[in-house]
């Protein structure tokens, strides 16, 4: 960063150019955990671009008196530069989103109709579809899908898992308590595999290959549970999903 910018800061702050070169490395930290959990075709090196944009604003808003340090407050902007990027790149064909509908109504009506876990074989049988489309179906459903589910609940723009909400108030509020306390419920009726997996890559934040070590399968397996548990969730979330 070569630019001299003439924005007042705080006093027991160094400049904003020396905050930004003395946090750069920052950036690349964060941007190769953020990358390991992105579809192939996001670059870490445009991640990078993006949290560096971040941590300048960061670099140019913070205040100290706000309580936190300054690389807790500048990771937080770094993050969510790099996310929005990730969105904005997130092109994904629409047969993908048709997919994924087709696998959620499919495990909706099998468990309606058995009262159980569908299972894979019967899902790719109910869709015409041989066992390894079904799992390649799964897998690209996965794949576009970036965020963790307790973002689902707080994000309406990067999901479309939440029910419509206009305007803010008591209902709105109601709802949204009660979306989650579904989310959570049909998280916590995952099979056990399903719900290792999830727990592996959102709240241990594990890569699919470090999962796929702990439970030793391949990276690709623990993608299919990922996109299978994805699809269950949905599936019985039904009442919440507007758009279906």
């Amino acid at each position: 960063m070569n630019a001299t910018y003439e924005i007042p800061i705080a006093a027991d702050l160094p400049p904003i150019d020396e905050l930004v070169m003395k946090h750069a490395e920052l950036v690349k930290r964060i941007a190769y955990h953020v990358v390991s959990r992105l579809p192939p075709h996001i670059e870490v090196d445009d991640l990078i671009q993006a949290g560096m944009i971040g941590l300048l604003n960061a670099a140019q808003n913070f205040t100290p008196t706000k309580g936190a340090n300054f690389e807790t407050y500048a990771g937080i902007r770094i993050r969510g530069a790099m996310l929005d990027e990730a969105r904005k790149s997130n092109w994904t064909p629409r047969s993908t989103f048709r997919h994924a509908k087709q696998v959620s109504q499919a495990i909706r009506a099998i468990e309606n109709r058995t009262g159980r876990d569908a299972r894979a074989p019967e899902i790719a049988e109910m869709l015409g579809v041989s066992l390894a489309e079904y799992h390649h179906m799964v897998e690209s459903a996965a794949s576009s899908r970036l965020l963790s589910y307790e973002q689902l609940a707080g994000d309406p723009e990067r999901s479309s898992m939440l029910p419509d909400a206009p305007e803010e108030g008591p209902e709105t509020i109601l709802e949204e308590d009660q979306f989650r306390g579904a989310l959570a419920e049909a998280i916590a009726g995952l099979p056990e595999r399903e719900r290792l997996v999830l727990a592996l890559y959102y709240d241990d934040e594990l890569n699919l290959r470090e999962i796929g070590e702990v439970l030793d399968v391949s990276e690709s397996r623990v993608c299919q549970i990922h996109g299978q548990a994805v699809s269950r969730i949905r599936a019985r979330l039904d009442v919440w999903l507007n758009h279906e």
